[in-house]
Order: C-alpha cells, then structure tokens, then sequence
C-alpha cells in the first residue's frame, strides 16, 4: 500500500477533471473502475477508483482517490493497493508507488 495527502486550493470540478485525466493518460492501462459523488451541504466529496496493469510487478494495482471540497479548500486522499505478487506478505510495491506517482505528478503541477 501507498498514500498520497494533500490539501491545497482550487475548483473542485476543474482539480477533479485534472486528476482523472492525469490518471489515466499516466497510463495505456488505466481505467475508471467506479465513481461517486456525494454533497453535503456545502461539502462535496468525490470517489474515484482506477486500475492499471503494472509491468514492472507483472500484475493488476487499484488505486482509490477521494477529494473533498468545501468553499475552495480541497483534500485528496489516494491509497493504491495490489502491487504484490507474494501469497503472505508483500515482496514489492513498485506498481503501487509507480501508480501513485503518476497522480503526485498532476497535483503539483496544481
């Protein structure tokens, strides 16, 4: 597992779009596996889950990305998951990592 927080300012619609294109354009493999949104009140709360095959680990890595907004103040939070190939423990992360890197690269360029 790997994570990535940040919290920053922006336009929750137009950092959203940011990240779902940086995501998948990071990679010929990438796709949405599943969305929400929710509102609450002034809140909006966006879940995204992504996929991708990973080369180097010769297998599938999920990546989940929540972003929070309120008034301009967004929060993201990604988590990335799967990048081993081991049966009890984990022998490598480099997929998982090499994903999340993709996503860090889009939010500082923000």
């Amino acid at each position: 597992m790997a994570k990535l927080e940040r919290t920053f300012t922006g336009d929750f619609d137009t950092v959203l779009a940011r990240l779902h294109q940086g995501v998948l354009s990071g990679s010929t493999t990438a796709s949405l596996e599943g969305a929400a949104d929710y509102t609450a009140g002034p809140v909006r709360v966006a879940v995204r889950m992504y996929e991708r095959y990973s080369w180097t680990g010769s297998n599938r890595v999920a990546m989940s990305l929540t972003l929070t907004g309120e008034d301009g103040r967004l929060r993201l939070t990604a988590i990335t998951a799967g990048g081993s190939q081991a049966m009890f423990f984990k022998i490598n992360t480099w997929g998982e990592e090499s994903f999340l890197d993709t996503l860090a690269a889009v939010v500082d360029s923000l």
